[in-house]
């Protein structure tokens, strides 16, 4: 799976009809949802903004798309397909669509709303997708020095420290790191 790294953005006229793509990442379904918001309020003269996104959470991997007003399965459903055949996730894909007076027809608007899709996915800053976790533990003081090198190797980061008898500390790494990071420090979690 890959995920995009930050929001890009397109444009395309194809038949006088103006398609502005644009990608983002998000990691919430309200995250989309609030963008989502967001776009309608910076494009509020829009024939049509359509979107698709998928997002992974605790439950599972959930999508929607929405044709907004265009015939059913046109322009949602192709903006999807490109999400998936991508393996994008935490992504949301918009294409907002200001007619431009020539009707595309139904395979005209297929096509049109999945190469936009192609396009801004080509034009996004794409990275392999790295779940992380959270974890907590408590360290002597003569282990900070040493654990601190091993969590640098295996990607990870120290969120927050608390130094009281022993050291209390919250750190982040990728989700397969924590294995072996368990393994070296078994004792203090």
């Amino acid at each position: 799976m890959y995920c995009v790294k930050s929001q890009q953005y397109i444009e395309d006229q194809i038949k006088k009809s103006r398609f502005i793509g644009i990608i983002a990442p998000c990691n919430h379904e309200q995250e989309a949802l609030s963008l989502l918001k967001q776009l309608h309020n910076d494009y509020p003269d829009a024939s049509h903004i359509v979107y698709a996104y998928r997002i992974k959470t605790d439950q599972g991997i959930i999508y929607r798309f929405h044709d907004a007003g265009e015939p059913t399965g046109t322009a949602g459903k192709p903006i999807f397909q490109q999400i998936d055949g991508k393996a994008l996730i935490n992504v949301l894909l918009v294409v907002v669509r200001y007619f431009g007076g020539i009707k595309l027809g139904a395979g005209g608007l297929t096509r049109a709303y999945s190469n936009t899709a192609k396009h801004i996915i080509e034009a996004a800053d794409i990275a392999p997708y790295v779940e992380w976790v959270m974890l907590s533990m408590t360290l002597a003081y003569h282990q900070l020095q040493e654990f601190q090198y091993t969590l640098k190797k295996l990607d990870g980061l120290i969120l927050s420290q608390d130094f009281a008898e022993q050291i209390h500390l919250n750190v982040q790494l990728p989700k397969v790191n924590s294995v072996l990071l368990k393994q070296a420090y078994p004792a203090i979690y």
